[in-house]
């Protein structure tokens, strides 16, 4: 099957079952955006003038540019309904030849420049990033890198932790620093079912003790939260991962992409998700660890209303309800090499085109610092403020392809 024309719109008519029994049709548009990209500003390339890094580097809100969010692989092993529902996700999908993937080494040089314009985090996705051959490979050239001052980067990586126990050694053997396990469920018929290839959780959280084992820490556990599918099982995931050593991070259910068939009725908000947990388990707020950081963090208090560091700590990311556009800092290289300035966005800027056109890592620095210079990007304020447009929807660029 070829990949799908940019102008083409496709609608895939679902049957599904919401908080009523009664049953409704959801339409839901599909694009290929991974034929889709934006021009290039003539001040990133061509006629602009070389933009040197400083590592001081920050767009029209004063935002820095801090955090790489690198997908290597669109294909994943789960067909979670919120990500890669099956009914677009078939054994038909077209996925992207692997010519069409950014090398290693293609990656590191990339990566290269961003760290020379302040990037200190490096997170590892897909789709499954352990699903990529050889990633080993990859991590280890990302490991030898350093920042301007010489130090390490962080090197972390998101996985669903379907093949966890059996890599976790090797991975740390690369120079990976840590990980997040997406774990929606303890509950085994909930979890198999929202991931909808009849997966256990058992073997998750195999994985996990895997990754902690060989070291992988510290541990976060994402929690998509999806009303009407898995919002009974917050407090037993709270239960679970309270004095455990892991950090257990609840997300909104958000519209990313076009094919999920996002409804803001299946949001539930963090702060009804904290009220409930803080019923049972009294919580208090934390300070952010660093600037920039995604999660509100809530720790558990001991019987004198004090933070009990043995118990651990919650955090809760908000993108619908508690928009955070105004201090993010992170950056997304699709996996062959579009570079989106937003999680939400519908097109990126084609760095492979530079990358094999014998651009210079002076012209790939330039045109990274002039993209991010002139990024304004600040969706889930704007969803906040008028609502989410659903017309716009259909341009959004699918979080399989882009990672979170």
């Amino acid at each position: 099957m070829p990949w799908l024309a940019v102008s083409t719109l496709l609608t895939l008519t679902l049957q599904t079952q919401p908080m009523t029994q009664r049953d409704t049709h959801r339409v839901i548009p599909l694009f290929d955006q991974r034929t889709a990209t934006l021009a290039w500003p003539s001040t990133a390339i061509g006629t602009g003038a070389r933009l040197p890094a400083t590592g001081l580097l920050s767009d029209r809100r004063g935002r820095p540019l801090r955090d790489l969010r690198i997908s290597v692989t669109d294909r994943c092993n789960f067909r979670c309904s919120y990500c890669m529902p099956k009914a677009i996700f078939d054994k038909d999908h077209p996925y992207l030849p692997h010519a069409a993937l950014l090398s290693f080494e293609e990656i590191t040089r990339l990566t290269r420049q961003f760290v020379a314009h302040g990037v200190q985090k490096i997170r590892l996705t897909g789709g499954e990033p352990l699903l990529r051959k050889n990633l080993e490979q990859l991590i280890e050239q990302l490991a030898a890198l350093r920042t301007p001052e010489g130090g390490p980067l962080d090197l972390t990586l998101t996985t669903n932790g379907a093949l966890l126990a059996r890599k976790a050694a090797t991975l740390k053997a690369a120079g990976l620093q840590r990980v997040t396990v997406s774990l929606d469920s303890l509950d085994d018929a909930v979890f198999r079912s929202m991931n909808d290839v009849d997966f256990p959780v058992a073997d998750v959280l195999a994985g996990i003790d895997a990754a902690r084992a060989a070291g992988l820490g510290p541990i976060k556990i994402n929690m998509v939260v999806k009303r009407g599918n898995n919002e009974q099982q917050i407090l037993p995931m709270a239960r679970h991962f309270r004095s455990s050593g892991l950090v257990l991070r609840f997300i909104e259910y958000m519209d990313v992409g076009a094919t999920n068939g996002w409804r803001m009725n299946q949001v539930l908000p963090s702060a009804e998700l904290v009220r409930l947990i803080h019923a049972e388990l009294p919580l208090l707020p934390l300070q952010p660890a660093n600037p920039g950081e995604t999660a509100e963090r809530w720790g558990y208090a001991d019987a004198n209303g004090r933070h009990d560091i043995t118990a651990g700590e919650i955090g809760v990311i908000s993108s619908v309800t508690q928009a955070f556009c105004g201090d993010c800092n992170r950056a997304r290289l699709s996996t062959e090499g579009q570079l989106y300035l937003c999680l939400f966005a519908g097109q990126g800027y084609d760095l492979r085109s530079l990358l094999r056109g014998n651009a210079s890592d002076a012209d790939l620095l330039s045109a990274i610092g002039h993209l991010w210079q002139n990024r304004s990007d600040r969706y889930s304020e704007l969803r906040s403020a008028v609502g989410a447009d659903t017309d716009s929807a259909t341009r959004r660029v699918e979080m399989s392809y882009i990672g979170g």
